[in-house]
Formats: structure tokens, sequence, C-alpha cells
């Protein structure tokens, strides 16, 4: 198949997998548009006029799979097999190269780019982990010194790579497809910006925060940042750097066959559930985690039980009954007996703490914090029964006005983690659609309107889930 309708197909694929999952973009970048290309030929042509670029020969361990050469360094007495004239390391062949190339003035960089990470402070790379094995890199990088090194071979002869974007004035080599791709990030938002000059402000560089998985951490913050002090422009506020998700921990692969299929999960279980799965157990960063469809199924009947079936007892035709007779209960004025203690000191600093948890980045946290207030408020209704005949009609309606603050608040920070079963809830609880920031899950900020009883959240009906 040729390569340009090969990409023509996955690019569908890509596509088609944003919206079932609910993904929202303001851009789908290709690299292949006539406007990304343009753009990079332009920034190669910057740096060189910047004195960056220079042509010289460059050999060493190459490998195919990841389209970069390895350092010495990182092979140096690890095990080795020579095979068909290549090399197996760890669980990739490598080759030995030696070509002429365009190699980029890496090495000019490092000191400048571990003096702005260190200005940064902690906020810089997340997780922490991160951050120091790439101080780690930066520094060693500054103490050896050796420019023929470390500086970056950022071309391939045609006649090995004719699959990419042709160098500026030389047809017989083509550009890294690292540079090509790092530089997607600036044509994404319209760079070279020439109707500004240059400045990409106004079109929204830098990003305050940009997402990458761990193993491609040393070109997100080394030759990303390198590229961009070359260019006079700014760097990402903040870098998220996370972990894989993998099955019977090893990372996932096509050829051996060890993947998870996304399709297949949300079809059987919906988007809303699979996204609180991967924010409920993945959303930590640091660790790889193994996906398991017995964790998805069990977390699935976590949020459907603990949200749901909430919703369904607060609403119940018993409880609406009983509590009509009583004039609506403000939560400033309910009491804090009927064993409500705990929900009301959890339900008063939830808000701050998913504030705090997501500008760590610490989703899974956040999560977590959510699930416990509304496991408070389900052991809540089981101890105190509002719709026992001997409960009374205001302590029952105090039950509820804390059952409802709890699903009022939940729902407004589920918003980014199950938007459309966030969004059922809070318009069947009369949640106005301009009282729905993270702002107004403070408690008792607003309450709840006219609320819509009897509405299922979850269509159990659709839900492959296991008895």
């Amino acid at each position: 198949m040729d390569p340009q309708e090969f990409v023509d197909e996955l690019s569908v694929h890509f596509r088609n997998l944003t919206k079932k999952a609910n993904i929202s973009n303001t851009h789908f970048t290709r690299t292949t548009s006539k406007q990304h290309i343009d753009a990079v030929q332009h920034l190669w042509k910057e740096l060189e006029a910047k004195g960056y670029i220079y042509k010289g020969r460059h050999e060493g361990w190459y490998s195919v799979s990841d389209e970069t050469f390895i350092p010495e360094k990182q092979i140096e007495g690890s095990h080795r097999t020579q095979k068909d004239g290549a090399v197996e390391h760890t669980d990739e062949r490598i080759f030995w190269y030696s070509e002429e190339n365009y190699m980029f003035r890496l090495s000019a960089f490092p000191d400048h780019i571990y003096e702005y990470y260190a200005a940064r402070g902690a906020d810089a790379i997340h997780p922490h982990t991160q951050a120091s094995d790439v101080h780690l890199m930066l520094k060693g990088m500054m103490h050896t010194r050796r420019p023929s090194f470390d500086d970056l071979s950022i071309s391939r002869p045609r006649s090995r790579l004719s699959w990419g974007i042709p160098v500026p004035g030389d047809p017989e080599q083509t550009i890294y497809v690292w540079i090509d791709a790092l530089a997607a990030y600036l044509t994404s938002v319209g760079y070279p910006w020439s109707s500004t000059g240059g400045d990409g402000t106004a079109a929204g560089w830098p990003p305050d925060l940009q997402v990458i998985g761990k193993d491609i951490i040393r070109f997100h913050t080394l030759y990303f940042p390198a590229m961009l002090q070359a260019l006079g422009l700014p760097l990402p506020v903040q870098l998220l750097s996370h972990a894989h998700w993998t099955v019977e921990r090893a990372k996932m692969s096509k050829s051996v066959g060890n993947v998870a299929d996304p399709i297949k999960a949300i079809d059987d279980f919906g988007i809303d559930l699979v996204r609180y799965y991967l924010a409920r157990v993945g959303g930590r960063f640091q660790d790889d985690v193994d996906w398991s469809q017995k964790q998805l199924q069990k977390h699935s009947r976590e949020i459907i039980s603990l949200l749901g079936n909430l919703f369904m007892r607060a609403t119940s035709d018993k409880l609406m009954g009983k509590v009509s007779t009583v004039k609506p209960r403000e939560l400033s004025l309910v009491s804090e007996s009927q064993g409500s203690e705990a929900l009301l000191q959890s339900l008063k600093t939830l808000a701050p703490k998913f504030d705090v948890h997501l500008r760590e980045f610490e989703l899974a946290t956040a999560v977590e914090a959510v699930v416990a207030a509304l496991s408070e408020a389900n052991a809540l209704m089981t101890q105190a029964a509002p719709w026992a005949r001997e409960t009374s009609p205001s302590v029952a309606a105090d039950i509820q006005a804390l059952v409802f603050e709890t699903l009022r608040q939940s729902g407004i920070l589920l918003q980014p983690i199950m938007p459309d079963t966030a969004t059922l809830l809070l318009d069947s609880l009369g949640v106005p659609k301009d009282q729905r920031t993270i702002a107004d899950a403070v408690f008792g900020r607003s309450g709840v309107g006219e609320v819509r009883p009897g509405v299922r959240l979850f269509d159990m009906g659709s839900l492959k889930l296991r008895a």
C-alpha cells in the first residue's frame, strides 16, 4: 500500500476514535498537510540561518522502531547478540549506520534548558521522578561537553528514507521524523505566524501544559526545548509525562498481540465508564498500569452503584412524597445529627481538595475524593433510612438535602471525566447550566432546582457487565 493511502486510512480511524471517546480538539494536525510541510521547511531555514545546522558524518546504533540513534552509553554493558547484521538490544533490533547527515547543534543548549527547568522548580515536569531523570540527563551532557557526540542528526538519506519532508535545498536528504513531529506542536497553532511577526502569543503559544508519554520524554525535554530556544520561542509552561497502559506487564504491541481494544471496551461499557476506569486506575501517571477487564467491570459497578443508585434512592416516590410535606431545606440549616457529621465535613472540603489534586496532576486521587463523598452519602442513606415510616419528614428532608448536595458537587466535579453522565445528573437535579464550574462546586454555593425523579444515569440494558 502507498504510504499516503496508509496514513490517510489511519487518520480516519483516529478521528473516529476521538469522536467515540468524546474527546474534543481545536485542531487535528496532519503532518502530511501542505501547511505543515511549508512550516517545517520554514523552521529548518530559520535554524540554518542562525547557524544551528551543519552537514557532517554521523554514525551509531540506530533503532528503526523508534526512528532514532541510540546513544552508545545506553547499550554499553548490556547483553547484545549479533544477528543478521543487526544487534538485539533489550526488546528491539538496532543497526549500525554511518552516513552523511545534517546535524543540529544540540550541544549548545543543555545549560540553558537546565537553567530554565531549575528556575521553574518542581512545577516544570510531572511526575517528579521524571523531572529528576531529565535533570540528570542534562547535567551529564553539560559535564561531558562532546559536541560531535551530543549534536543531533536531523536528516536521513533520501535513498534510505523517502517518506518524509525533503530538506530545503537538498532533495537527497529527508528531514528527521522527530523534527517534523515536534514541529507539529507549533504548526497546530499557526506557526510561523507571519502576520504577527513571528509572535505566537495570540495563537496560544506557549501551551500551559504539554502531555506526552514517558518513552519520548528525551525528545520533549531536550530536543524540542533546544529547537524552541534556537528559534527564540518560549517553552511550554508545564509538561506531564504519563506512564503506559500495559497488558500482562508488557508494553502493548500489535506484533506480539498483547493489545487492548478501546473500541470494543467503549462498545461494551459505554465511553463514560471507560473514561472513569482510566482516570480512577490510571490517573497517577507515574507507574505503568495493567489493563484489566476485571478491573473495568469492578469500577464500572462501583460508580453505577455509588452515583446512579444513589440518585434513584434519593428521588424514590416514597421519599419524594414524604419530604413534599415540609419546606425545602437550606443546607446552612441542616443539623449535624442523624450521623451526617462526616458527610458534612467531606462536602465542605471536597471541591477545594479536588481542585488542588487536579492542579498537582493527581487525577486518580481527585476521583477518589469524589468516591469517598459518594460512599459516605450512600452510608448515610442506609443508616438514616429517610424513607422509613418512623423517620420524620424534617429529618428525611435534611438527609435528602445533603444527598442532593453530594450529587450536585459530584456531578460538577466529574464533568471532565464522565461528561455525558455528569450532564444528565446535573440536568436531573435542575442545576442551571451557568452554575457548573468548579467554583460553583463549593459547599452550598448554589442549590438544586426542579428535580426529575427516577432518571437512570446508566443504561444497564446496553452494558455488558457480568453478573
